[in-house]
C-alpha cells in the first residue's frame, strides 16, 4: 500500500509500506478521508517513525466482523474500558493506556491501517464522507470543552465570550457556542481570512492582544502562550479560561496584579468521551452548511507534501486527504 513518510525538516514523501495485519481485537480499515491537523506540524518538523494522521474516516474491511463494510471514524485514544476513568465514561482519559492512533501507532495518512475494535465509531448514512472527519477534532474536541464549562458559565448569565484562534477547532468552538446559546461571541486571530470566515458565522472580531475588554468566558484554541497569558488577565472574576489549544513548549506564567487579585477558573480539556459522539452527530446535522465551508480542499496522497505545507502556511482551513 501507499503511505506518507514524515522525514522531518518539513519533508514528506510517499512510499510503499507493508499492508497492516490486524492483531486480536483489531480490524483493517480502508481509509477514505483523513483531515489535516495543525498538531501534526510538530511531526512535519521533527519526523515520525510511523505514519501520522489522526482525524481518520474509512470503511472496515474485516470479513466476518459485525462492522465489516461499515463507514467508521477512528476514535484515537485506545482505552482499557475498566479503569476508574473509563467506567466513569471518560474514555479519553484512560488511566491504563497512553496509546493514541496516529501519534504512537500508525495513523491515517495511508491507504489502510489497523484499528482496535473499541476505537470504531460507526457513521450514520446521512453524514457525507467529506464531513465525517469533522466529528473528531473540529466538533468533538471543541464541543466537549464548551459542554464541560457550561455549568460554570451558563449562557444566560455570561454575556460576551471570546474565542482566541480561528483555526478549525476555534471555528468549531464558535459554532458550538452559538448552538448552545451563547449569542455574543468575539473571535481573535492573526489571519484576516479566518476572521472573515468567523464573521460570516456571526462572530465579532477582537484585536489580537487587546486587553481593553474583559470576558466571563474565554475559549483559548490557538495554543499560543501570549493568548493564554492574556486570557488570564482579561477573564472576569469568577469567569472561565478554558485551554483547548495545545503547545509542547513550557508556558512561563508571569503573575501580575490582574491575575493575582481575582478568583477565576482555568480549565484544560482533552478530546472528547465516546458518550459525546451522538451529541456531536446532532450538532453536525444541524450545522452542515457551515461545516461544509471549512472543508476547502480534497486531494490525493501524492499531493500531501504540497498541501501540508500550504496548510501550515495558513492558506487552508480544513483540507482532507481523500482516497477513492
Amino acid at each position: 500500500m501507499q503511505a506518507a513518510i514524515f522525514h522531518g525538516d518539513r519533508r514528506i514523501t510517499i512510499g510503499e509500506a507493508p499492508m497492516p495485519v490486524p492483531a486480536a481485537g483489531e480490524v483493517l480499515l480502508r481509509v477514505r478521508r483523513t483531515a489535516l491537523c495543525g498538531s501534526d506540524t510538530k511531526l512535519w518538523f521533527s519526523g515520525a517513525g510511523f505514519t501520522p494522521g489522526h482525524e481518520i474516516f474509512g470503511v472496515v474491511q474485516q470479513p466476518g466482523h459485525a462492522l465489516d463494510g461499515r463507514r467508521c471514524l477512528v476514535y484515537i485514544p485506545v482505552h482499557c474500558g475498566h479503569c476508574e476513568s473509563c467506567l466513569a465514561g471518560d474514555t479519553q482519559m484512560c488511566l491504563n493506556e497512553s496509546v493514541l492512533v496516529g501519534w504512537n501507532r500508525p495513523g491515517g495518512y495511508a491507504e489502510y491501517l489497523t484499528v482496535p475494535e473499541q476505537c470504531l465509531l460507526p457513521v450514520p448514512d446521512d453524514i457525507e464522507d467529506a464531513l465525517a472527519p469533522l466529528l473528531l477534532d473540529t466538533i468533538g474536541t471543541a464541543a466537549h470543552g464548551i459542554r464541560f464549562v457550561k455549568p460554570l458559565v451558563p449562557p444566560e448569565t455570561t454575556g460576551a465570550v471570546l474565542v482566541t484562534g480561528a483555526g478549525p477547532v476555534g471555528i468549531g468552538a464558535l459554532i458550538a457556542l452559538q448552538n448552545m446559546g451563547y449569542t455574543e461571541v468575539y473571535v481573535s486571530d492573526l489571519k484576516e481570512e479566518r476572521l472573515q470566515l468567523a464573521e460570516s458565522f456571526g462572530a465579532r472580531r477582537h484585536p489580537v492582544g487587546d486587553a481593553s475588554k474583559r470576558f466571563k468566558l474565554i475559549v483559548e484554541c490557538s495554543g499560543a502562550h501570549a493568548a493564554r497569558s492574556l486570557g488570564m488577565e482579561i477573564v472576569l472574576p469568577r469567569g472561565v479560561l478554558i485551554l483547548i489549544g495545545e503547545s509542547d513548549k513550557p508556558w512561563p506564567v508571569q503573575e501580575n496584579k490582574a491575575i493575582r487579585r481575582k478568583d477565576f477558573y482555568m480549565v484544560r480539556t482533552f478530546y472528547f468521551p465516546k458518550s459525546d459522539f451522538a451529541l456531536n452527530v446532532e450538532l453536525l446535522r444541524g450545522e452542515k452548511a457551515r461545516y461544509r465551508k471549512l472543508v476547502d480542499a480534497q486531494f490525493g496522497l501524492d499531493q500531501l507534501p504540497e498541501m501540508f505545507g500550504r496548510f501550515v502556511a495558513g492558506e487552508l482551513v480544513k483540507p482532507l486527504l481523500a482516497f477513492a
